[in-house]
């Protein structure tokens, strides 16, 4: 038996730990990259057009189903 089949054999479940944590770590720093550069590609535009993106207190219009007032 070679010695990297006897490293990855019966270590007591952490290597089964690193066996799905490693894909999970993987694809959510992924994730955070490709939203940090949608979110910078966002600012660009806004800045481009010479608007801030909408914030969370601009109310333009109401939300659907808020009532008026």
């Amino acid at each position: 038996m070679s010695g990297g089949a006897l490293v990855l054999a019966h270590q007591g479940g952490w290597d089964e730990v690193l066996l799905v944590l490693t894909p999970v770590t993987l694809f959510a720093g992924l994730l955070y990259l490709a939203n940090r550069r949608a979110n910078t590609a966002v600012r660009g535009r806004s800045t481009e057009v010479g608007s801030a993106p909408p914030g969370p207190d601009d109310d333009d219009e109401a939300a659907p189903g808020a009532p008026p007032g």
